[in-house]
């Protein structure tokens, strides 16, 4: 794939040096988390992108209304807006995020979509103002979408802040250029948790890095900054 015809992606991430990614039993200091904060603004992305449940306490409960219109509605794409100057993007394959506005402290939200989603939701995302686009008819096409972010958004830099499945799954596609780890003083120990990278149906090949930088952050915290090669 043509890495001019999509975002740079960078994934950006606070694993425990096992390599778990579930923080809240951590007990990190306020200044540890913000050290995450920081350091991503460094990348002065366009956007960022997570999954359905992670995006869950942005998006807020809101009730979607019956349609009271007869005609399908085409499986297009739907622009609300393109002069944001960042996005907030979802993967929503199914349609369940139930959004009360579409943004999220100014930056727009995009979500992604199946094609098997109900008219009802797609008049309820039309209506609220978000923006949406189709990734496939059953399973999304990773390659896909993120061409349509650059040619509908003009975003250039994605950071990438999903779960271990979602990461997995953009590392199998060979999607992931950059990868960004404050490594946390933690040793988790947890059996079965989330970890960096867990591949959803099987796995790609392992991909070779090649380290750019490593810097020691506040709270013990280490920068590791690694080039995805090949």
């Amino acid at each position: 794939m043509d890495k001019s015809n999509r975002p740079h992606v960078i994934c950006h991430m606070v694993p425990s040096v096992d390599g778990r990614i579930v923080t809240s039993g951590w007990k990190l200091p306020p200044a540890s988390m913000a050290e995450y904060e920081r350091t991503a603004e460094t990348f002065d992305a366009d956007a960022w992108l997570i999954g359905r449940i992670s995006m869950e306490p942005y998006a807020g409960k809101s009730k979607v209304p019956a349609r009271k219109q007869a005609e399908p509605i085409p499986r297009k794409d739907f622009i609300a807006r393109r002069d944001a100057e960042s996005y907030a993007i979802a993967l929503d394959p199914s349609g369940k995020l139930t959004w009360k506005t579409s943004d999220i402290d100014g930056e727009h939200v995009v979500t992604i979509l199946g094609e098997g989603v109900s008219d009802d939701y797609l008049a309820f995302l039309r209506e609220r103002g978000v923006s949406y686009l189709f990734g496939g008819k059953t399973r999304l096409s990773l390659a896909r979408v993120l061409q349509k972010l650059r040619k509908e958004f003009g975003i250039k830099t994605l950071l990438l802040e999903g779960g271990g499945k979602i990461n997995g799954s953009f590392l199998a596609a060979g999607l992931i250029d950059e990868l960004s780890v404050l490594l946390a003083p933690v040793a988790d120990g947890g059996v079965g948790l989330p970890s960096l990278f867990d591949a959803r149906e099987g796995r790609g090949p392992a991909r070779k890095l090649k380290l750019l930088s490593v810097e020691q952050r506040k709270g013990d915290l280490v920068w590791l900054r690694y080039k995805v090669v090949g």
